[in-house]
């Protein structure tokens, strides 16, 4: 279970990059997206306590920023 954070970039060390197809993309690890898809369980449920929904939103902004970059990424790539 991913500890209870304040900050995205302390999840720094739960980012892999992995090949999909011939792009290389920035990705959560399979544990922090276990994570993720657990407490938005909860919060379907309103269930989620408010440090759960703290680190959700961290885990939340992680993701738009490193699916802002895989775009981008992808992008630059189909420019070639």
């Amino acid at each position: 279970m991913v500890s209870i954070l304040n900050k995205p970039s302390s999840l720094i060390h739960e980012i892999c990059i992995e090949k999909v197809d011939r792009w290389k993309l920035f990705k959560f690890s399979e544990s922090l997206q276990q994570r993720m898809e657990q407490l938005l369980e909860k919060k379907k449920a309103d269930q989620l306590m408010a440090e759960e929904a703290a680190e959700l939103d961290a885990i939340g902004e992680l993701d738009r920023i490193f699916t802002h970059i895989n775009a981008m990424m992808a992008a630059q790539d189909v420019d070639r």
